[in-house]
């Protein structure tokens, strides 16, 4: 069983999930040599006709007539086989001394955004695109019933450099019965930012980012991508409804379609530009037991992998980032899509 345990200096939860260290791309030593693009391709469990190697799907979009956990399917979300968190079982928070800890309960599912091994997520044909969408949104409504969960995370690791141990594309979910320290530290100075002058701080933002022009990579009619202000990595990448709106999973059919477009658009305009980077991106929503924040804004974060943190950034917890994000946003938004 996996465990949380709190950091009682700055109150950080840490997951000890030893059973992680049984997945395949951690026993391999780290000099072992790896095959190249050209050498035979190795078995991938997340292809389509595989399906018997994935836990049961909780969610499938397929087509007509086919049965679950075989093939003809267009997206599939199944448990991960090596999950960093385990559902069953209960909290049984308890203390060690001056230390804090509990159960590693949570859910860890893994969404098969493609049956096509060789397509990237940015290059996937749109209403398959908005299906990916979809599927983070009907795991939300449903993971949120369960009462043992207060946040749910979804995010994206492309590319070794990324974290991603298996290339077929796939993003992944993890429900925790915690918040994440980083969106509780953007609850609290978005909170702090609207009790002091009555306005959400991200509309705010959302305002003055459309009013100067500076540091906009695409917008939509109900989206905007921005290069933030202080990003802590080059050409880091918010996305933002230009609505108001705490919880991802309260958008509307025809802000996701809008949301699709928007997010396509910056993936490719990002992999034109950098020549395909790994990169990561986070979903930050409001928490799933709290009501709708007037001072809280979801949204998406997109970090490029093209810089590494060293021992000032780690030691320090400053970020050294060598390209401003006006510079980022400008050469953004001039890379020309078809």
């Amino acid at each position: 069983m996996p465990e949380l345990r709190k950091d009682p200096i700055v109150s950080r939860w840490v997951i000890i999930a030893t059973e992680r260290s049984k997945r395949p791309s951690d026993l391999a030593k780290p000099d072992a040599s790896q095959p190249k693009p050209s050498d035979k391709p190795r078995f991938c469990p997340f292809d389509e006709g595989n399906e018997q190697s994935t836990p049961s799907e909780v969610l499938a979009y397929r087509r007509e007539g086919t049965a679950p956990n075989s093939a003809g399917w267009t997206l599939r979300v199944v448990p991960n086989k090596f999950p960093a968190l385990m559902i069953e079982g209960e909290l049984g928070r308890r203390g060690d001394g001056i230390y804090d800890m509990m159960n590693g309960i949570g859910a860890h599912e893994v969404i098969l955004e493609t049956p096509d091994h060789g397509v990237q997520l940015a290059d996937l044909p749109e209403e398959r695109f908005q299906d990916v969408l979809w599927a983070y949104r009907d795991r939300i409504m449903d993971l949120k019933k369960d009462k043992r969960f207060r946040y749910i995370l979804i995010f994206k690791n492309h590319g070794e450099r990324a974290g991603a141990s298996l290339e077929h594309t796939h993003s992944q979910l993890i429900a925790l019965p915690i918040i994440p320290k980083s969106v509780a530290e953007e609850m609290t100075g978005s909170k702090n930012y609207y009790d002091y002058k009555e306005r959400c701080l991200f509309c705010d933002l959302v305002s003055q980012e459309i009013e100067d022009q500076k540091r906009i990579v695409t917008e939509n009619e109900d989206f905007l991508a921005i290069c933030p202000y202080a990003p802590r990595f080059p050409f880091e990448t918010w996305i933002l409804p230009k609505r108001h709106d705490a919880h991802f999973e309260d958008a509307t059919k025809y802000e996701i379609k809008n949301l699709t477009l928007l997010f396509q658009r910056t993936l490719k305009k990002l992999n034109k530009a950098l020549s395909n980077p790994a990169y990561n991106f986070m979903l930050h929503s409001s928490p799933v037991n709290m009501p709708d924040l007037p001072y809280y804004h979801w949204h998406i974060e997109i970090t490029p992998r093209i810089t590494r943190l060293a021992g000032f950034e780690r030691g320090s917890g400053f970020y050294i980032n060598p390209t401003a994000p006006e510079v980022s946003a400008q050469f953004l938004k001039e890379v020309e899509l078809p």
